[in-house]
C-alpha cells in the first residue's frame, strides 16, 4: 500500500507532462493527510482543471477526516462495490496524480527499508486515482483522492514488496496516450486501464528514511472490509 509519495514539482508538470502549471503550494513529499495536486476533467467541454486534494479519500457521508486513514489506497477488484469508493467510481470521477516517485517497504534483509519506485529516465509520470467532495462542519468543500492499486503477484519491479507473505500490490500508471480518455471514461470503460506498471520504463532503490523521524511518518492504519 502507497502511503508516501513525491509529488511532480510545478516545472515538471510543465516539461515532462506538457500541463499548466499548479496555482498552489504543496509538499515536495506527500503523506496520508497531505495535500496534492491531481488533474481532473473539466465539469464541462473545456480543459482539465488542477485541484488541490487531500490524500486519503473523505466519502460524501464521512463525519470526520479520520477515515483517510484508511482510504488512501482503493483496491480495483472492490472499488465499485466498497462503501468508501463506489460513489465516486460509479460517477465517473477519475484523476491523475503526478509524481516524481512513490515508495515501498522492501523487507529483504528482515526489516522494513523504504524503497523508492521511479522511471528510469527520473521523468514525471501520472498515476490513476478517484476523488471526491466532502463538506467539513463549517460548510467547507474539500477535495480528497485515493490511489488505485492492482495485484503485483510475481512483477519483477513491484513484487519484491511488503511482508513476506502479504499479497504484493502496485499503483496504476497511466501512460501519456491514455490521460485524457482516462480522466473522461466511465464505469465499464475504467477497468481496461488497470495494468501493471511497464517494467522496461521504471526501475527502484533504496532511499531510506531520514534519521530523525517526523509524526507524518508514522505508518498509516491497515485497511479494513470497509474501505477494500
Amino acid at each position: 500500500m502507497c502511503t508516501n509519495f513525491i509529488p511532480a514539482s510545478r516545472p515538471d508538470c510543465e516539461t515532462d507532462l506538457g500541463w499548466p502549471v499548479p496555482t498552489f503550494d504543496y509538499p515536495t513529499e506527500a503523506y496520508v493527510g497531505y495535500r496534492a495536486p491531481i488533474r481532473i476533467a473539466a465539469s464541462d467541454a473545456g480543459d482539465d482543471e488542477w485541484r488541490e486534494a487531500q490524500f486519503g479519500l473523505l466519502p460524501f457521508w464521512a463525519k470526520d477526516t479520520k477515515i483517510a486513514r484508511h482510504t488512501y489506497n482503493a483496491r480495483s477488484e472492490t472499488v465499485a462495490s466498497k462503501p468508501s469508493y463506489r460513489e465516486p467510481w460509479k460517477r465517473g470521477r477519475y484523476a491523475l496524480v503526478p509524481m516524481r516517485g512513490f515508495f515501498e517497504p522492501d523487507y529483504a534483509t528482515g526489516k522494513a527499508l523504504r524503497w523508492r519506485i521511479e522511471r528510469a529516465d527520473q521523468r514525471a509520470f501520472t498515476v490513476a486515482a478517484i476523488w471526491d467532495r466532502w463538506h467539513d462542519p463549517q460548510g467547507e468543500p474539500v477535495t480528497s483522492f485515493s490511489l488505485l492499486t492492482i495485484n503485483a503477484d510475481g512483477h519483477p519491479v513491484m513484487g519484491r514488496f511488503h511482508a513476506p507473505g502479504d499479497e504484493k500490490r502496485s499503483l496504476v500508471v497511466v501512460p501519456p496516450e491514455h490521460r485524457e480518455a482516462w480522466l473522461r471514461a466511465g464505469p465499464s470503460e475504467a477497468q481496461y486501464f488497470l495494468v501493471l506498471l511497464p517494467v522496461s520504463e521504471f526501475s527502484a532503490r533504496p532511499d531510506p528514511r531520514p534519521a530523525k523521524p517526523g509524526r507524518e511518518r508514522k505508518a498509516a492504519g491497515q485497511n479494513h472490509d470497509l474501505f477494500g
